[in-house]
């Protein structure tokens, strides 16, 4: 009779994390390809065909059709073409950009027609859904409770961060895989040391070979790792501290950390020279570069990193175009976080009082802060805001989760139906939140092409040029995003000048506006050079800001 109970129990804890699997899926899917495509989508995009944005014509008139011809298949190009393309153009390592190829190309083998921005972003839709069952896995090798592991699945799936970088074309939901397997191998790991049994062999192998795909698919793995190993050098400490062991080959089990953390450096050395020898780097990430003086720059990083940790929970639509459903939500969420937190603070305070899951929530804990030190180094030491981009916060998220489901699964245990309401309370607000993300109401795209098309139809009767300064693919991406908005509305006759950002930039822009016929109505977006254009008068009406797109129409006659 036990063993059909238990039997029985294992199947509904299967189904039940089938269940939030599927629902991942279908949110991670819903309404994929409604969002318009942005600058570092388009790049995955046109590396991941295996194309370079070097055809890209510059200083001169181009037709839509010129601007998106990257985004175009090839059944010619293969691996080496996206492997070569991104090395020389990018800051990326390549894992994620030949699987995309693999997947992109499993769906339109013979194409030659523009890409699907849906196929795209459904292969780290899929990885994004995988990330569940092995949150569940990596929670079950942790703290070997089936409670805490469908707490952190459940929470993981309706995550409105996590749904925030599956809905992306871009590599975040196969990183957040390889940070959750290092992690599953830490907790083996973890359990071996503190009983002071060797490591296998295969552990060993396992977790370097995680690490270096890691660091394939995003450099700032390498955060994940550093986190993993303060927290190793803090455990080591302590054992050597309460103990006084020896360090021998044959009795101590560090020797094998020691093992993996050569194997995964010498791994790395791999990525060193592809990118020192990268020319676009610098010009790539200069918009994390803290250059700025002030209370705002103390404070910015700050605030910055708070939304992103309170995101990884809860977010209703601040970014909503009425004030009133902004306002409100925010409220809300400030009310609900004064609520929850102190249930959170509580569940992690009992696991950490509890004999058997301390060590483990200390861990985590650890893995934690010290991923988030990590960020304020590099924001405050080194003038690198990591902060800005809350996507780089994939280092620590799967951590953040099971932690989570540790803490929750607390509350449920308590012996009234208070806890199991506040559970619930906290689930069902991170389905809403994640609801408003699939919406747009939140964790909306820096780039909104959609809305910048709607103004330049309502604006313009003339025929159209597009005009912006060219520093990296970068703008390019921009352009892009609106000519693809044109493509979509069955507009192909607006033309496209990238002038290169240099002294000549508004000289460029004078000798292409004199070889066009008038009248033109000439949109210049993002262009940062002196204007002045003989023959055009600035256009005085009023519009709307646009994410990503500052602007400005010149009437030339």
């Amino acid at each position: 009779m036990s063993r059909n109970h238990k039997l029985k129990n294992e199947c509904q804890d299967i189904l039940l994390l089938l269940g939030w699997t599927a629902i991942a899926v279908g949110l991670r899917l819903t309404r994929l390809a409604s969002k318009p495509p942005w600058t570092d989508e388009f790049s995955t995009l046109v590396f991941s065909l295996g194309n370079s944005f070097l055809g890209v014509p510059l200083n001169q008139a181009i037709a839509l059709d010129t601007l998106l011809q990257p985004l175009q298949h090839n059944p010619s190009h293969g691996v080496i073409q996206v492997v070569q393309n991104l090395v020389t153009e990018s800051n990326h390592p390549p894992l994620y950009f030949v699987l995309a190829h693999l997947w992109m190309n499993f769906w339109s083998p013979e194409s030659t027609d523009l890409v699907s921005v849906w196929v795209a972003r459904s292969l780290p839709a899929l990885l994004g859904a995988a990330s569940i069952p092995a949150i569940y896995g990596l929670s079950w090798l942790s703290f070997r409770s089936r409670l805490v592991s469908q707490l952190a699945a459940a929470m993981m799936a309706v995550s409105p961060y996590g749904i925030f970088l599956a809905q992306e074309a871009r590599h975040y939901t196969l990183a957040i895989v390889w940070v959750i397997a290092s992690l599953s191998c830490l907790a083996i790991a973890i359990r071996r040391l503190e009983y002071r049994k060797p490591i296998p062999l295969w552990l060993v192998v396992v977790w370097i070979i995680t690490n270096f795909l890691g660091i394939a698919t995003h450099y700032f793995f390498v955060l994940t790792l550093c986190a993993e190993a303060i927290v190793l050098i803090v455990l080591w400490w302590r054992q050597r501290q309460s103990a006084g062991f020896h360090l021998t080959w044959s009795a101590n089990p560090w020797w094998q950390i020691l093992l993996v953390a050569v194997g995964t450096f010498l791994g790395s050395l791999v990525w060193l020279p592809v990118f020192f020898q990268n020319n676009y780097g610098s010009d790539l990430t200069d918009w994390i570069q803290n250059g700025s003086n002030g209370l705002l720059a103390l404070l910015n990083p700050i605030f910055q990193a708070l939304a992103a940790w309170l995101t990884m929970i809860s977010l209703l639509p601040v970014e909503a175009p009425q004030l009133p459903i902004v306002i409100a939500s925010g409220v809300v969420m400030l009310i609900f976080f004064l609520w929850a937190l102190p249930w959170l603070y509580c569940g992690i305070k009992v696991k950490l009082a509890q004999p058997k899951m301390r060590l483990m929530t200390w861990v985590f804990v650890g893995i934690v802060c010290s991923a988030i030190a990590l960020f304020f180094f590099f924001t405050y030491a080194l003038g690198i805001d990591l902060t800005r981009g809350a996507r780089y916060n994939f280092v620590y998220f799967p951590a953040v989760m099971v932690l989570l489901g540790a803490s929750l699964a607390v509350c449920w245990r308590t012996p009234d139906l208070q806890g199991k309401r506040a559970v619930a309370l906290i689930w069902l607000m991170g389905l809403l939140s994640a609801i408003t993300v699939v919406c747009n109401l939140g964790y909306q795209k820096y780039y909104r092409p959609d809305l910048m098309l709607e103004i330049i139809q309502n604006a313009s009767r003339s025929p159209i040029l597009v005009a912006t300064t060219h520093r990296t693919h970068v703008q390019i991406g921009e352009m892009m995003g609106i000519g693809r908005e044109f493509k979509l509305a069955g507009i192909d006759t607006p033309q496209f000048l990238l002038a290169r950002e240099t002294s000549t930039a508004s000289a460029t822009l004078q000798q292409v506006v004199n070889n066009f016929p008038r009248p033109l109505d000439l949109w210049l977006i993002n262009f940062h050079a002196p204007v002045q254009v003989d023959g055009c008068t600035v256009d005085t009406l009023s519009s709307p800001p646009v994410n990503g797109y500052d602007y400005q129409l010149y009437r030339c006659k």
